[in-house]
């Protein structure tokens, strides 16, 4: 339910306002140098700040409770957590029963029978990505060195030149509108012959992970939906040496469920932020009626500005259970 991983098991915990939110991961190996300063650069790139971001301002420090001594994992579960400091749940009480459109609020309300914690989203929140950065951290410690991990945000609303990111994202937050994003991770120096055919294929542990995303609505790899309007003599990767590398890599760096040896490419596609400043019309179950809904609090015009990492620490995570295997 809130574990994946056979091998390199990460188990996520906490809500958006409640004290803290965390990862345990078991199944690392003894030895591996590791420190809280480790996780800094990742944790930027994700924390708030920027253009279209949410103006909430959490510190973000990880702290290492166990599975760490003297600098180097045990062995033992590696447990990291996070204290939630910069909270407003007044704005969630405000419209308690007035269900969010295109949010969890409704389903996690039916599904958990009215004890779920509706603050912020809850445990349903992107807030929870922090703590999947912070395992991504901890796998691409144990990857090979040999990896080279690149990603970026390739499309914005729409529009795929990065020159024009900063003026879409300007004209959604006037309109209290939001944005959508399709981010692209690639990974260099991948070994031949990662992945567990037949269920447990390369892409399919990649995108189930992805697909845990808060807000990602679709992953692809190399030519993905486009390979749909191909043909085969167009699509086809034709291999060009011994060790395996093709003249293009239309696959995306997997063959039959395997790792080629190729550079793996996989995009995730983020769907418009869900809480905007716009008024809605929308049921409200305390009254049973459609009524306007005005969405107050912190949000984020575009999702995917700070989702890339969140992505690249997804499949750092599926690629670190895969060699573990």
């Amino acid at each position: 339910m809130n574990r994946f991983g056979e091998h390199f098991r990460i188990a996520l915990w906490g809500e958006s306002h409640g004290l803290q939110i965390g990862v345990t991961i078991d199944g690392l190996p003894a030895g591996i140098p590791l420190s809280e300063q480790d996780f800094a650069e990742d944790l930027a790139r994700r924390r708030a700040g920027a253009l279209g971001t949410t103006p909430r301002r959490e510190p973000d420090r990880p702290r290492i409770v166990s599975g760490l001594y003297d600098g180097h994992t045990t062995g033992a579960p590696l447990t990291v957590v996070f204290d939630n400091e910069d909270t407003c749940s007044e704005h969630y009480t405000a419209i308690a029963g007035h269900d969010r459109p295109s949010h969890a609020d409704r389903v996690a309300w039916e599904r958990f029978d009215g004890f779920n914690d509706p603050r912020g989203g809850g445990h349903f929140s992107g807030r929870l990505t922090l703590a999947l950065v912070a395992a991504g951290v901890v796998a691409k410690k144990i990857l090979p060195a040999t990896l080279r991990f690149s990603t970026a945000i390739v499309e914005l609303g729409g529009c795929g030149d990065p020159a024009r990111f900063e003026e879409i994202l300007h004209a959604a937050a006037s309109d209290g509108d939001s944005v959508g994003g399709i981010v692209e991770c690639r990974v260099e120096g991948i070994p031949t012959g990662w992945g567990e055919p037949f269920f447990d294929p390369a892409e399919s542990r990649i995108a189930h992970l992805l697909f845990a995303v808060p807000g990602v609505k679709g992953a692809e790899f190399g030519s993905g939906f486009a390979a749909a309007r191909m043909r085969g003599s167009e699509h086809n990767d034709p291999i060009v040496d011994a060790a395996g590398r093709t003249a293009t890599n239309h696959a995306g760096g997997i063959v039959g469920g395997l790792t080629n040896g190729n550079e793996l490419i996989v995009r995730a596609a983020f769907k418009p932020t869900a809480s905007i400043g716009r008024e809605q019309n929308t049921y409200n179950r305390t009254t049973r009626s459609m009524e306007p809904l005005t969405i107050r609090g912190r949000h984020d015009v575009c999702i995917a500005l700070r989702g890339a990492v969140v992505v690249e620490a997804a499949v750092a995570i599926a690629l670190a259970d895969m060699m573990r295997r």
